[in-house]
This record gives C-alpha cells, structure tokens and sequence, in this order.
C-alpha cells in the first residue's frame, strides 16, 4: 500500500472530538495538554465539553482542529510500522500536515493558528463578509458568475475548488448573495451559505496575510522529512522561505484540493487517509478520483479497520 494522509480544516469540529483518543491514548491526552498549555487557556476542556459557541470561534477552532488532526497522526505513527509517503491539508489543515512533517513544531503551530484565526476574524466586520457552495457548476461557470456579481466596491471570487462541481465562493455578503442568484439562474443544483462570517481565501483577507507573514517571519520552519503538497500550487516545497510564503499566499488564493488530490494520485498514491475529525475530505476525494481507498482516523473503529486494511 502506498498512502498518504490529509488533514481536514474548519468546519470538521465538534464537541467531543478524538474524546476515545484521549480516553485510551496518554501520549494524546499529553498532547491536548500541552496545547492548552501554549495557548494560556483550557483548550482541551472546550474540545471535550464545549459549549459549541466557544468552540466554533475562529481563534479556537484552530488550534483545536489542528490538535485534533495531529492526535490522529500520533496514534497512526504509534501502532503502524508503514509511513505515508506524501501529505496534505485542506486550509488550516495545511498547518497541521507540516508539524506532522516534521516542519513545524507543534507549539509553535497551536499559536501560530490561533493568531492566523484572530487576524481573519478580525480582518472583516461581522455581517460584511460570506461564503457559500455552488453545486452542480464547472469551475469556469463559477468563476464568470462571481465576475458579474463583482464590482469595483464589492467582491466575490471562488475560493476553494473541492471537488468537480463542488465550488465555495468567498467575498462581501452582497456580491456573494448575486453570485448566488446567478448560479441559481446557470442551473446550479443548489447554491447554499455556509455559516461563517470570514471570506477564507478570498483578497478581502489580503491585509490579514501580510499581518499573518509578519507573524511566520519569527516562526522557525524545517525542512518536512515527509513532502506536503500545498494549497496555493498542490506542490511540494522543502525551504522555509517557501513553505512561509505559500502560508500567506494560501490565506487570500484558493485552496486547490482537486489538484492536490490528482496529484497525490499521480504520484502512486492508491489510500488517502483523513486524519482528524470528521469524514469531509475522503467524501470529496472520492468524487475527485475513484481509483484510490479512503480511510478516517476520527475512532477507534476506524482506525483499527485501517490497520487491518495494511495488515499490520
């Protein structure tokens, strides 16, 4: 089997997520601690009891995501001799597949997440911004419907390209709903806001990722002893000044997980494991390219039907 494991980003959270993770595992229940410790508050707390509200904020979601994702991956490298041989991210989970890498220390990482959720949340008033699916449009029809929603005040861009037919548009709340209603009238199978107050990826996010590359400047990156494709370009890089720059570049351009998928492909890759909370990304990997198996490291369940998937 040659795998590779991808990390879910913001939207996978619940309350009580990796909880048998923790129950079982000392090495995790370390973990969320050792977060908690970085952040100066009860990060594992909120993951395990919540209240939701709490945890659905942007500066927390983060760090918590993040912390999930890598819990995954320590129960993965404890109880399985094989190594993926590529990784990958969708947004946040960029951040957590290079501490996975090796890149990028974890507490490091923690803080680094919770600042990059601060900086988007506060980059937009509440109310200004939005995001939204379009289901059942090509990439192009996308694109041409955020361009006539679009004007010299007010923007919307597609923003993250899930999967063929899947596409999330980002940008003011007005331009946005347009784009919306233009879709509806190229017969999208269905135009759908998603409730989140920060266009992601989007150029309103602009200010934001020069703040958040002051930030990474003092931020120390290695080289990943596991290559992890990027969002901005699906690519691989292995210096610090490059893996920085695409960090910032990811937070104002689109995420490009159908490429990063086909890519993964195209390198031999025939099991794509999520990592993390949540099934989001091996539902979308699915209708990006069949070929390939999909586990989830979000149970003990289904963990345990992975490594028997690998005969370990």
């Amino acid at each position: 089997m040659k795998f590779a494991c991808v990390f879910p980003g913001q939207g996978s959270q619940s309350v009580g997520m990796m909880s048998e993770f923790v129950d079982q595992y000392s090495e995790v229940k370390d973990l969320f601690s050792r977060a908690s410790d970085a952040l100066g508050y009860d990060l594992a707390r909120i993951m395990a009891e919540g209240p939701v509200e709490e945890l659905n904020k942007t500066e927390c979601t983060q760090p918590a995501m993040l912390t999930a994702g890598v819990a995954a991956w320590k129960v993965l490298r404890m109880n399985t001799e094989q190594k993926p041989v590529l990784l990958a991210g969708h947004s946040l989970g960029e951040y957590t597949a290079l501490v996975c890498s090796g890149a990028l220390k974890f507490e490091d990482a923690v803080k680094l997440v919770a600042e990059r959720g601060r900086l988007m949340q506060n980059a937009v008033p509440e109310g200004v911004g939005a995001m939204a699916a379009i289901l059942g449009l090509d990439d192009d029809q996308v694109r041409s419907v955020c361009e006539q929603a679009s004007s010299a005040d007010l923007v919307a861009q597609a923003v993250n390209f899930n999967s063929p037919g899947q596409v999330v548009i980002a940008g003011h709340n007005d331009a946005v709903e347009k784009a919306m209603e233009l879709a509806k009238e190229a017969k999208a199978k269905r135009a759908l806001k998603l409730p989140v107050s920060v266009p992601s990826h989007s150029s309103l996010m602009i200010e934001a990722a020069q703040q958040l590359g002051e930030v990474l400047a003092g931020i120390e990156i290695g080289t990943p002893d596991i290559p992890v494709l990027q969002n901005v370009d699906a690519k691989a890089h292995s210096s610090a000044d490059e893996i920085k720059q695409c960090l910032q570049q990811q937070l104002h351009n689109p995420v490009l997980w159908v490429d990063t998928v086909q890519n993964l492909i195209a390198d031999g890759i025939d099991t794509i494991v999520e990592c993390g909370p949540g099934k989001v990304l091996a539902g979308l990997n699915k209708r990006i390219d069949k070929s390939a198996s999909n586990y989830t490291i979000d149970s003990i369940d289904n963990f345990t039907a992975f490594k028997d998937a690998l005969g370990e």
